[in-house]
């Protein structure tokens, strides 16, 4: 059996077997201006082995792209596996931990009435959510910790690559 991370193929007997369906992910978001040009980074680990992602958008938000950077890397994963998320963003963070359910229950409106910010891309984390068993974790940003400060400048990577073709 293998599983596909990041467009690469793992073999389980590469990473001890049962164990091939751990991974951890750590996930950024970066605008340049907000809302700006920005992008988003993932580092994908599995048993020592690793895979980056990233990409751009030219007009949208920090959250947004806080978001993406999350939700590319679950959909890079071809089968169910219990996961590590690792982020920066409160947002993220406490919307997975603690909104979401209020959000659906309400019809996907907030506690005040009000229509949910970013609900197609809640959307489509909670279905990823649904696909894995995810834990979430928050990280202090710039502070130094190595991989959230690596995806920092994945996210920043992407911006750069898509203004450079413009």
């Amino acid at each position: 059996m293998a599983v596909l991370v990041g467009g690469e193929w793992i073999l389980s007997e590469e990473i001890g077997g049962a164990a091939a369906d751990e991974i951890d992910i750590y996930a950024d978001g970066a605008c340049r201006g907000n809302p700006g040009p920005g992008g988003w980074g993932a580092l994908l680990r599995c048993r020592g082995r690793e895979r980056e992602l990233y990409g751009s958008e030219p007009m949208t938000t920090n959250n947004r792209m806080e978001m993406m950077a999350v939700i590319s890397a679950l959909q890079s994963l071809t089968r169910s596996c219990r996961v590590q998320v690792y982020t920066d963003s409160r947002y993220v963070c406490d919307g997975m931990r603690s909104w979401l359910s209020g959000w659906k229950r309400r019809g996907w409106r907030t506690a005040q009435g009000g229509a949910v910010k970013n609900q197609d891309l809640w959307q489509l984390l909670d279905a990823e959510q649904e696909r894995h068993e995810v834990a979430w974790h928050w990280v202090k940003g710039h502070a130094g910790h190595r991989d959230n400060e690596r995806v920092d400048r994945l996210a920043n990577r992407a911006i750069d690559e898509m203004q450079a073709r413009s």
